[in-house]
């Protein structure tokens, strides 16, 4: 069975609890990607900054992003998916937590971000519709 070690996408950065959300939204435009893992100094997950995070919870409500610690928009708990965890699994969390990404965890340590796309070009079509319909609706 496919892990989610075979299907992330590796190197992640991260953007730093401590670091502004304009920080975020540079590192998202020079790596090309909508959403990036919150890490704190110990390098341990806080939690998901995504694009539109940054729209709405920032710019929406009129905050500068210049002044906003990214750390400021991380909510509980991280969701993710262990490094050895089969497709089964990953499925069933995106599904269960409707999410489009999921940070891949070795240990403590985020080894990468298995994304809707990565899972698109590694599973059958049949599992990858149910993926799309769970977390697309509701």
């Amino acid at each position: 069975m496919t892990t989610a070690r075979e299907i992330m996408t590796g190197g992640t950065e991260c953007v730093r609890d401590y670091e502004s959300v304009l920080v975020a939204a540079e590192k998202m435009a020079a790596h090309g990607v909508g959403a990036l893992p919150i890490c704190g100094r110990d390098d341990r997950l806080k939690g998901m900054l995504t694009d539109r995070d940054i729209v709405v919870k920032v710019l929406g409500a009129g905050h500068d992003p210049a002044a906003t610690k990214a750390g400021d928009l991380a909510q509980g708990e991280a969701v993710t998916i262990g490094a050895d965890d089969d497709a089964r699994e990953i499925l069933r969390t995106m599904a269960d937590h409707r999410v489009r990404r999921l940070p891949v965890i070795d240990g403590h340590t985020l080894v990468g971000i298995v994304a809707q796309a990565d899972v698109a070009r590694a599973l059958p079509d049949p599992q990858v519709g149910e993926l799309l319909q769970a977390v697309s609706t509701g």
